[in-house]
């Protein structure tokens, strides 16, 4: 070890617990009846649990709509890369979470959905100064097979920090 390197033991450090309830719980033979507005607002009501990256990120709030999906969080240090900023993936997935939920969201009866593809556009820098992200989540379009939704990320003072869109692949029971 160099005289400029520092143990690690050395540096100070801060902790995060969080806990998340295990996917699949609560009535899943009622939440299979539901549309996916339906399984979305169950999550809201406490009906079924959140999905754990939500804990893990630190989301705050989910609202729905048909169509439309907001997804809040705080940015926090412990979203940060090696440079002091939120993680481009941590944003990433904000995005891709208000762009999937969107698109989940218009999903009936028995249809799934996954992403095809996600193409991002980070326009300011985010920092734990950026205050409460708020993601917004829109269909564009919304065909039998296929679904392109957008993303738009702003920060605490309403500035567009990131911009994404997604096509989602839609599928039917034994597809």
């Amino acid at each position: 070890m160099t005289q400029t390197q520092r143990p690690a033991h050395e540096f100070e450090t801060e902790s995060r617990t969080f806990s998340w309830a295990t996917p699949g719980q609560g009535d899943l033979a009622k939440l299979v009846e539901l549309d996916g507005l339906g399984q979305l607002h169950a999550m809201r009501d406490g009906l079924m649990p959140p999905p754990p990256i939500m804990a893990t990120l630190g989301f705050t709030d989910l609202r729905a709509e048909r169509g439309r999906v907001v997804v809040e969080m705080p940015a926090a240090e412990f979203h940060y890369n090696p440079l002091g900023g939120v993680h481009g993936g941590v944003i990433a997935t904000m995005l891709d979470t208000g762009a999937g939920c969107a698109v989940h969201s218009t999903l009936a009866v028995g249809e799934l959905y996954t992403s095809v593809d996600l193409t991002v556009k980070f326009l300011r820098p985010v920092t734990v100064d950026s205050g409460l992200l708020t993601c917004e989540g829109t269909v564009i379009q919304r065909g039998r097979r296929t679904a392109l939704a957008q993303a738009q990320l702003t920060d605490g003072a309403g500035r567009l920090v990131a911009h994404a869109t997604s096509t989602c692949l839609i599928m039917r029971p034994g597809e």
